[in-house]
C-alpha cells in the first residue's frame, strides 16, 4: 500500500506534467506554427493603405474644345456616421448647416437620404459610410467656417475636391449625348472591381451618354499610399506609394459649334410649332455624328452635389418632355413619307420596274377600306422620280399593296412564333430598321418593322394581357372596342391594309431618327450601313499619345443595285427643286451646295396633329453629310422640318449670312493634340 500522501504527490506530479506540456504545445503552436501568421497581423496593424483617386478623363470636341473637364471646388460635405452619433441625431447641426448654405432644410435632408426599397430616387446611391456632398460651389467664406468652427459643425467638411465641369453652353446643348456622373453604389463596385476611395467627390460611375459608354477609360486608375503608423494611428512615414493614373481623354467628332447652332435652330423649331419635344442628328455619310440635339436639354450640371426632388421630376416628367431622354436615339415615332425609298427599293427588288409608270389616284380602295392621297387630286400615271418627288401616298399604297399580294398570303393566317418575313419587311430592315443602330452610347431603342413574327408577339402580349384585348374588345361596341376585339380574333395576321400603311412608313412602323439618318446615309454613300459613332479617339492626357482609335464599324451593305439607289438620289435632289420641299427651299443657294430630301407627314392617331420629318444629304453629287429632323405632332415636314433642316445647312456651310461652322464643309482630318504639359491644341487640317 502507498500511503495516501505519497499518492497525492504522484497525482499531482502526473497533472504537472500534463499542464507542462500543453503549455509547451501552446508555446510552439503561437511561435512556430502560428507565428508566420501573427507576425503578419503584427504587419497589418502597424501598415494603413490610403486610396489615392484618379483624375478623370475630359469629353472634347473634335477640335479640342473641352465639353467636360476637371475643375477643384470647395466642396461641402455631410458624415452621416458622425451626426448619429450626437444627442439629437445631428438635426440642430444640420439646421445650422441649411442656415449657412442659404439652402432650404427640406432640400438638404433630400440630398442626405439614403436609397432603399422603400426610397426613391431622387436618394444617395453610395456607401452609408461615405461623406455625402451637398455643396460642389461651397464659397471661401462658408468652407472657413466650417473648418473654424467644428465644434458647431463636428460630422460637416469642407475642403477642395475635383469636380466635374461643364463647358456652357456645349453641355446643355449636349446634356444627353454626354451623360452624367452618380455615386457609385457597392453593387456597381462590385461588378466594376473598383475601389473605394473614401472621397466623397470622386466615388462616381457614368449613369448615362459618353460618361457611361467609356466609364472604363475616362475613369483612371486610382493609386495607393501604404503608410507606416504606430500604435497610437500616427502615421510615422510612407512605405510605399503607388501613383493614380489619370483617365484617358475622349475626343469626340462633335462640332461644338455647330451643336450650338442645330441645338438653337430645333428649339426654335418645337417653340414655334407649340409642341413638347423634337430631335435633329448631322452625320457623315461614313457614320460619323458631328451634332446630335434632343430637345428639351437640361444643364448636366444639376446632378453635381446631389439633384433634389423638384429637379428629378422635371428631368423625368413627361409633363416637361421628359428632358432626361435622348430624342435622337430613344424616341421612336412613324417616318411617314420619308420611308418611301425603302418601298421603292422592295419593289424593284421584287420586279417591278425601275422605269415604269405606276397611277397616283386621289384615292383607292384596299381590301374594303379606302386610302386618300391626303388630299391631292388624281395626278395620273408617274414614274417612281415623280411619286418621290410629289409623295404621292396611292402609288405606294398600291406598292404595299401588291407586294403583299405577291407573297405567300396562306402564312398570314398561320398562328406562329416564327413565320417568315414578308419581302418589304425583309428590306426595310437590311436598311437598319428594327434593329438597335449600335451607336457608342448605352440609350437607344430599336424602332419597329411589323414583321408576321412582331405581330405574332404583339399579339401574344396584349389579346390576353396588358391591353387585354380579348377581354376589353366588343364585336358591336364603340370604335376602339371594336377595334380591340378584331385585334383579339386575328391581331397576328398581316393584313393588306397593314401593308399598305406600312408602305408609307406609317401604321406599326416606328424609327428613331439616328436609325433614319444611319439609312439616309447608307442610300447617300451608295450602299453602306454603318454603326453611328461619336467618339473619336481615346488619348492619353499624360504622354499625348492616342491609346485608341475609334473607327464607325460597317454594319451590311443594302441589297440594292447602285444604279437603283443613284436613281433615288437624283428623285430626291427634285424633291427640294420642284417638289413638296421646293417652297421651303425656294432661294436657297444649291449653286454653292445641292441638297437632296425627302419630306415626311406621319399621321399618329385622329385628332392630332402630324410628326414633322424632314432627311436630307448633301452634296448631291458627293454626299458629305445627312441631316434629319423629326418634330412630333408639329404637322407636315414640308413646313415645320423642312425648313429648319435649310438653316442647318446653311449653319453648316456658311450659305446665307452664316459663319461656316465647318469651313469648306472640311471635318478635321486629323486629332488635336494633347501635350504632355496638359495643353490642347487644334488640329492643323
Amino acid at each position: 500500500m502507498i500511503p495516501a500522501a505519497r499518492r497525492r504527490l504522484v497525482v499531482l506530479s502526473v497533472v504537472g506534467m500534463v499542464l507542462l506540456t500543453s503549455l509547451g504545445g501552446r508555446l510552439w503552436d503561437l511561435q512556430v506554427i502560428s507565428g508566420v501568421s501573427f507576425s503578419d497581423a503584427a504587419f497589418r496593424d502597424q501598415t494603413q493603405t490610403v486610396v489615392v483617386p484618379s483624375v478623370r478623363g475630359q469629353i472634347l470636341d473634335d477640335v479640342g474644345q473641352p465639353l467636360v473637364d476637371n475643375r477643384t471646388a470647395l466642396v461641402v460635405s455631410v458624415n452621416r456616421a458622425l451626426l448619429m452619433q450626437q444627442p439629437d441625431g445631428g438635426i440642430s447641426e444640420l439646421h445650422r448647416l441649411a442656415s449657412l448654405l442659404h439652402m432650404k432644410y427640406s432640400l438638404l435632408q433630400e440630398k442626405l437620404r439614403l436609397c432603399t426599397a422603400h426610397v426613391q430616387q431622387p436618394c444617395w446611391q453610395g456607401s452609408p459610410y461615405q461623406p455625402i456632398p451637398v455643396d460642389s460651389q461651397a464659397s471661401d467664406t462658408v468652407a472657413l467656417q466650417i473648418m473654424e468652427e467644428q465644434s458647431l459643425y463636428p460630422g460637416i467638411t469642407a475642403q477642395p475636391q475635383p469636380v466635374v465641369n461643364y463647358t456652357q453652353p456645349y453641355a446643355t446643348d449636349l446634356a444627353q449625348t454626354l451623360g452624367y456622373l452618380q455615386p457609385v453604389t457597392s453593387a456597381e463596385m462590385s461588378q466594376l472591381h473598383l475601389p473605394q476611395t473614401g472621397f466623397s467627390g470622386v466615388d462616381l460611375v457614368g449613369q448615362a451618354g459618353l460618361e457611361q459608354q467609356y466609364d472604363k477609360e475616362l475613369r483612371g486608375t486610382p493609386g495607393r499610399q501604404l503608410l507606416s503608423v504606430n500604435s497610437a494611428g500616427e502615421v510615422i512615414g510612407v512605405k510605399h506609394t503607388y501613383p493614380a493614373q489619370a483617365g484617358d481623354d475622349l475626343v469626340t467628332s462633335i462640332n461644338a459649334r455647330l451643336q450650338a447652332d442645330v441645338s438653337g435652330i430645333l428649339a426654335n423649331a418645337v417653340h414655334k410649332a407649340h409642341v413638347g419635344h423634337g430631335a435633329a442628328v448631322v452625320m457623315t455619310t461614313k457614320g460619323r455624328i458631328v451634332a446630335m440635339a434632343s430637345y428639351p436639354s437640361y444643364d448636366p450640371a444639376v446632378w453635381n452635389g446631389g439633384v433634389s426632388e423638384k429637379e428629378y421630376r422635371y428631368l423625368f416628367g413627361t409633363g416637361h418632355g421628359e428632358p432626361i431622354l435622348n430624342q435622337v436615339t430613344q424616341g421612336q415615332y412613324p417616318p411617314g413619307s420619308t420611308w418611301k425609298v425603302t418601298t421603292t427599293a422592295a419593289a424593284v427588288q421584287q420586279g417591278f420596274s425601275l422605269y415604269g409608270s405606276y397611277d397616283c389616284p386621289a384615292t383607292i380602295s384596299i381590301d374594303g377600306q379606302s386610302f386618300a392621297n391626303d388630299g391631292e387630286p388624281n395626278l395620273g400615271p408617274m414614274s417612281f422620280a415623280r411619286a418621290l418627288i410629289l409623295s404621292c401616298d396611292t402609288v405606294y399604297y398600291s406598292l404595299g399593296y401588291d407586294m403583299y399580294l405577291k407573297d405567300h398570303r396562306a402564312i398570314n393566317a398561320v398562328k406562329s412564333p416564327d413565320p417568315p418575313i414578308q419581302p418589304m419587311a425583309k428590306m426595310e430592315i437590311a436598311w437598319g430598321f428594327g434593329h438597335y443602330p449600335g451607336v457608342d452610347l448605352p440609350e437607344q431603342n430599336a424602332g419597329s418593322v411589323p414583321t408576321r413574327q412582331w405581330l405574332y408577339q404583339l399579339w401574344k402580349s396584349n389579346a390576353y394581357h396588358n391591353q387585354d384585348w380579348c377581354k376589353n374588345g366588343r364585336e358591336n361596341g364603340s370604335y376602339l372596342q371594336r377595334i380591340e376585339w378584331q385585334n383579339c380574333q386575328n391581331g397576328w395576321e398581316w393584313e393588306p391594309g397593314q401593308a399598305a400603311i406600312a408602305a408609307i412608313g406609317q401604321g406599326y412602323v416606328t424609327v428613331t431618327p439616328l436609325q433614319l439618318a444611319d439609312a439616309y446615309a447608307a442610300l447617300a454613300n451608295g450602299g453602306t450601313l454603318y454603326s453611328p459613332r461619336i467618339g473619336e479617339a481615346l488619348v492619353n492626357p499624360t504622354t499625348g499619345k492616342v491609346v485608341q482609335k475609334i473607327t464607325p464599324p460597317v454594319t451590311r451593305h443594302l441589297p440594292v443595285a447602285k444604279g437603283t439607289l443613284a436613281y433615288i438620289r437624283n428623285a430626291l435632289r427634285g424633291v427640294i427643286t420642284q417638289g413638296t420641299a421646293a417652297s421651303a427651299f425656294a432661294g436657297f443657294p444649291d449653286s454653292k451646295v445641292c441638297v437632296a430630301g425627302k419630306t415626311g407627314t406621319a399621321n399618329t392617331s385622329p385628332g392630332t396633329q402630324p410628326n414633322s420629318v424632314f432627311a436630307s444629304f448633301a452634296p448631291c453629287s458627293h454626299p458629305k453629310y445627312v441631316v434629319v429632323m423629326m418634330v412630333p405632332g408639329a404637322g407636315f415636314g414640308a413646313q415645320v422640318s423642312a425648313p429648319a433642316v435649310r438653316q442647318i445647312w446653311d449653319a453648316l456651310y456658311g450659305l446665307e449670312k452664316h459663319q461656316a461652322a465647318v469651313p469648306n464643309g472640311q471635318v478635321p482630318s486629323s486629332l488635336p493634340t494633347i501635350t504632355p504639359a496638359g495643353a490642347i491644341k487644334p488640329p492643323k487640317g
